[in-house]
């Protein structure tokens, strides 16, 4: 399971250094950057069908999901699901239950999760980790199910379930603006600082709580020489790093999109 983490974050960190090196002379440059504008045509409409008002001017997405969360599922290299990001809006209303648990979902069981987790399973495959699940297409499934459980507990631990009990906002509210160390900053101290619904802020409790339990829930299906403690601290500490990095991945999506991609529009 550490290795599997480690995987993970090796993926992730690669990932991102390459986001950082295309957006750094971009910001070194201070050039004035393009905000997109509305996806929908008829805000009054958007505002009629979901019960919602925006503001012109905030980027929500096409679906129905991301037009009642006020979010954007503007793809991460055009592949990496972006569930849950709100690009340049600044006051959404509150979200429900049934939205938190509709983003998780959404993120969970979106297309590119799939070859993603395949990918992990078959890293660790060729590396035999764990032994005892040895090789073949069965040893494959077991290593396959254990990411996806991995990635999707997770997911609804921080997103969903303690953002739920605990009145969080598990959206990542984009600063888009700013010196680059300001932005980074930001998206770091998100782990330790959440929105709640009533518009505060306070202490991340669904962010390690959440983690932390999902780490915990990793015993039921890993295999015995993987359930100690030690494991589990390392699990825990490779989630909050992972959840760090994508944070940063989300900030600077935007930059790269439109300085790599020339893509003013998600």
């Amino acid at each position: 399971m550490i290795r599997q983490i480690g995987v993970q974050r090796q993926i992730v960190f690669l990932l991102l250094v390459g986001l950082l090196s295309a957006a750094m002379p971009a910001l070194a440059q201070q050039e004035e950057t393009q905000q997109p504008t509305p996806v929908p045509s008829d805000p009054q409409t958007a505002n009629e069908k979901d019960g919602k008002e925006y503001r012109p001017g905030e980027t929500i997405g096409k679906s129905k999901l991301e037009r009642e969360t006020g979010t954007i599922n503007d793809r991460i290299f055009e592949v990496l699901p972006n569930y849950g990001t709100v690009e340049n809006a600044i006051n959404l209303p509150p979200l429900t239950t049934g939205q938190k648990f509709r983003l998780a979902t959404a993120g969970v069981f979106d297309w590119g999760a799939y070859p993603f987790n395949g990918i992990l399973a078959g890293v660790e495959q060729a590396r035999n980790d764990p032994k005892a699940w040895g090789q073949g297409w069965d040893a494959f499934g077991k290593r396959y199910g254990a990411s996806f459980a991995d990635n999707s507990i997770g997911t609804y631990m921080t997103t969903a379930i303690f953002p739920s009990l605990l009145h969080e906002d598990p959206r990542y509210y984009q600063m888009g603006n700013g010196s680059f160390a300001r932005r980074a900053y930001h998206a770091v101290n998100r782990l330790f600082v959440s929105r709640t619904d009533s518009g505060h802020d306070h202490f991340n409790y669904s962010e390690s709580i959440g983690n932390a339990v999902a780490a915990a829930m990793s015993n039921v299906y890993h295999v015995p020489e993987d359930r100690t403690a030690s494991r589990n601290a390392s699990t825990f500490g490779f989630l909050i790093l992972y959840d760090g990095m994508n944070n940063e991945l989300k900030e600077f999506w935007p930059d790269i999109r439109r300085k790599v991609f020339h893509k003013n529009m998600p």
